[in-house]
């Protein structure tokens, strides 16, 4: 196949990058600032036209990750680059796309799980109630759903009809690749600063990026998919679990807790916002259980095993 990745340079186009191109795929990377890899990478703004367009007309697969980064804080200026760079690329993917002689027969786009709403109780599959009206939530978390549920509705709303189109909403992507968020959640376990946060009970989604991986060949495969659907693991669970079970594989015993005020103050000294922890993402991926996904590391205690090992040959 052919997979043109836009916005494919940040961890997760790295990781499906190496594993298409190792797969004898041909990969073509689009990125604001092109740098040297193993695949071909080529220069787009995001938003316009270009050069790069020819690059979709003949592919296979457009898999758009563009975005800016939401390891921010959330101050008007990076709110207005979050939305506009998810809403432009999108509407101008679709342009792309709608004026190809031979379009791709799928478009995979980032969304998120965090377009769910906050829950302690039963799980989100794709029918689960979407986020942004709870009176207790916290604004940054109402707009990181609205950014989620306006950068869906631009995908729904390109006029591509010969082109699938998936909203990929996805969990913490786990790979045992420095940079990673399973790097960065490793080294405060690793310090034992892994300890339960504002009492520990929100969930945690995740998904191994194998299964991350094996999830796209999935939906590459299988033409009567479409719309939304959640890729993340099946058992998601509570925040003090999830970061006992990482401690314990990296051989650490104890866990500092901290208070919601106390995250609070971190994140402001890190320039970061405090949704990724405090947040409950309990989400389960119906539609892929439905269609006979099976996932090759259902279980965090398990998958975290796996990843530390992994994490250790690389080099600590």
């Amino acid at each position: 196949m052919k997979l043109v990745i836009p916005g494919g340079t940040g961890h997760v186009g790295g990781v499906v990058a190496r594993a298409f191109t190792r797969a004898g795929h041909a990969v073509v990377v689009l990125s604001r600032t092109p740098q040297p890899a193993k695949w071909r990478t080529l220069a787009w703004d995001g938003r316009s036209l270009g050069a790069w367009a020819r690059e979709i007309d003949g592919a296979d697969v457009v898999l758009n990750l563009a975005g800016y980064s939401v390891d921010c804080r959330y101050t008007p200026a990076n709110r207005a680059r979050i939305l506009a760079s998810r809403l432009e690329s999108t509407r101008v993917i679709g342009e792309a796309i709608a004026q190809c002689a031979n379009p791709p027969r799928v478009w995979l786009q980032a969304s998120t799980a965090t377009i769910y709403a906050h829950t302690l109780g039963a799980p989100h599959d794709e029918e689960g109630v979407i986020g942004g009206d709870e009176p207790y939530a916290p604004d940054t978390w109402r707009f990181s759903i609205e950014v989620a549920t306006r950068w869906e509705r631009a995908l729904a709303e390109a006029a591509t009809p010969r082109t699938r189109k998936i909203a990929l909403r996805s969990a913490m992507t786990m790979s045992p690749t420095p940079g990673s968020v399973f790097a960065v959640l490793s080294r405060l376990a690793r310090f034992g600063l892994g300890g339960p946060v504002a009492g520990g009970h929100q969930f945690v989604s995740w998904i191994h990026q194998d299964d991350f991986l094996a999830a796209l060949n999935f939906l590459i495969a299988r033409d009567e998919i479409d719309g939304a659907v959640n890729v993340c693991a099946p058992s998601p669970l509570p925040y003090t679990d999830f970061m006992r079970a990482l401690r314990r594989a990296w051989g650490m015993p104890i866990g500092l807790p901290a208070t919601a005020w106390m995250l609070e103050i971190a994140a402001f000294v890190l320039r970061t916002e405090s949704e990724l922890v405090l947040k409950s993402r309990r989400v389960v991926p119906g539609r892929l259980l439905r269609a006979g996904f099976t996932f090759a590391q259902p279980a965090w205690p398990s998958a975290v095993s796996d990843l530390v090992a992994r994490f250790r040959t690389r080099g600590e």
